[in-house]
C-alpha cells in the first residue's frame, strides 16, 4: 500500500470540458512502439517528505513503454540530491543555487525532454498530490483527446486551506479561465501532464511559479487543456510558495497581467486606451456644456482633463498596435525556437543510437 491517506472526490471522474486542437507531429497512438514517461519533481530542501513521495510514484503504467523518476534539486542545503538516489531516482538535475519554482520546473522540462520523454507529469516533492492519480491524469493524452492536463484538487474538503485561501483558489482559477480561453478548474494545481510538443512550446517568463503562466500561454497557443479531479494527500509541512495571502495575490495578479501584455496585448492596451478616450471625451463635453451655459468661467480643470485623459488614451491604442506587432515576431520566435528544438534532439537521439 502506498504511504499516505487521501481524500477528495473519486479520480474516476469524466475528464472535463476540452479546449482547442493543436496540429502536433504524429500521436501517440500512432507512433510505432511505446511512449516514454518521466515524472519529475522539483525539490528544494525536501529530503523529509521526498522518501514519501518517490515511494509513492508507479514504476510501470499501462501504455507506457518505459517510466523514469527525475528530480530537480534547486539549491538545496540538505540532502535531498543525496535521499533522491538512496531511493532509485532515475536522473537528478542539480541548480548550483535556488533559482526558484519556475525555473526548476522549466529546468525539469529541458532535462526531461532531452532524455526523450513522450510525456512528462510534475508533480510536488511534498506529497501533496495522490500518485495513484497519474494513470488519470496521463489517459487523456494517451487518447490524444488533451496536449496539457491539469489535475484539479477538491478545494472545498481540504481541511488546511484556510476560507479565504479557498476564494482565493477559485479567484485565480476564474481570472486564468478568462485570459486563456479554457476551463481549468483548479490553475493553481502543480499536478500535471503535458505532451512532449507542449512541453516543447512552453516558456515560463516569471520567477515566482509556473502554473498560471503555463495555462494561460498553452491556452493562447491553442494547445487542449482540460482538467481531470484528482485526489490530494494530508499536508505534511507548510506551504513555501505562499508565505502570505498578500503576497500571493500580489504575484497572481502580476503573473496574469504580464502573460496578458505578452499574449494579448491588443485587448489590454487598446480597452484602457478606449476608456481613457471616452474620459476625456466626457470631460471635454462637460466642459462645453458650461461653456455655452455660463461662459465656462471656472471649469478649466476640465479642459486639462480632458486632453490629459485624450493624450493618455492615444499613448495606450498607441502601444497596443507596437506591442501587437511585436507579439507577431514573438510568434514568429516561438515557432522557430520549437523547430531548433526538434532539430536538436533529433541529433542527440541520434548520436546516442551510435
Amino acid at each position: 500500500m502506498r504511504p499516505g491517506r487521501v481524500s477528495g472526490i473519486p479520480a474516476e471522474s469524466r475528464v472535463q470540458k476540452a479546449g482547442r486542437s493543436l496540429a502536433t507531429s504524429p500521436g501517440l497512438r500512432n507512433s510505432p512502439a511505446k511512449p516514454k514517461l518521466i515524472i519529475q519533481l522539483p525539490c528544494f530542501n525536501e529530503a523529509e517528505t521526498l522518501p514519501i513521495a518517490v515511494g509513492a510514484l508507479p514504476r510501470q503504467l499501462e501504455g507506457f513503454e518505459s517510466v523514469e523518476w527525475l528530480i530537480i534539486d534547486d539549491g538545496s542545503t540538505g540532502e535531498t540530491s543525496e535521499v533522491a538516489k538512496q531511493f532509485g531516482v532515475d536522473h537528478i538535475v542539480r541548480h548550483p543555487v535556488n533559482r526558484g519554482l519556475a525555473a526548476s520546473f522549466m529546468t525539469g522540462l529541458d532535462a526531461a525532454l532531452r532524455l526523450g520523454a513522450d510525456v512528462i507529469v510534475n508533480t510536488d516533492a511534498d506529497n501533496q498530490y495522490n500518485a495513484n492519480d497519474i494513470p488519470v491524469l496521463v489517459q487523456p493524452i494517451l487518447l490524444e483527446r488533451a496536449d496539457m492536463v491539469i489535475g484539479a484538487r477538491p478545494i472545498d474538503e481540504t481541511t488546511h486551506f484556510s476560507w479565504f485561501k479557498k476564494r482565493l483558489q477559485k479567484l485565480g482559477s476564474w481570472a486564468v479561465r478568462v485570459a486563456s480561453g479554457t476551463d481549468v478548474a483548479d490553475a493553481p494545481s502543480g499536478f500535471r501532464a503535458m505532451s512532449r510538443e507542449v512541453a516543447m512550446r512552453l516558456n515560463v517568463f516569471g520567477e515566482y511559479t509556473y502554473t498560471l503562466e503555463t495555462i494561460i500561454q498553452a491556452g493562447l497557443s491553442e494547445c487542449r487543456v482540460v482538467s481531470v479531479p484528482i485526489r490530494t494527500n494530508p499536508d505534511l509541512r507548510p506551504s513555501r510558495l505562499v508565505k502570505s495571502i498578500i503576497s500571493y495575490v500580489r504575484r497572481s495578479i502580476g503573473t496574469i497581467f504580464r502573460v496578458f501584455v505578452i499574449y494579448r496585448p491588443m485587448v489590454l492596451f487598446v480597452s484602457t486606451g478606449l476608456l481613457a478616450v471616452f474620459f476625456g471625451l466626457g470631460a471635454g463635453l462637460r466642459f462645453l456644456y458650461f461653456y455655452l451655459t455660463t461662459g465656462g468661467a471656472g471649469h478649466v480643470q476640465s479642459v486639462i482633463l480632458s486632453s490629459l485623459s485624450l493624450i493618455i488614451g492615444a499613448l495606450l491604442i498607441m502601444m497596443g498596435f507596437i506591442a501587437d506587432l511585436i507579439a507577431v515576431n514573438r510568434k514568429l520566435s516561438e515557432r522557430l525556437l520549437v523547430r531548433i528544438k526538434r532539430i536538436e534532439f533529433s541529433l542527440q537521439g541520434k548520436n546516442q543510437d551510435r
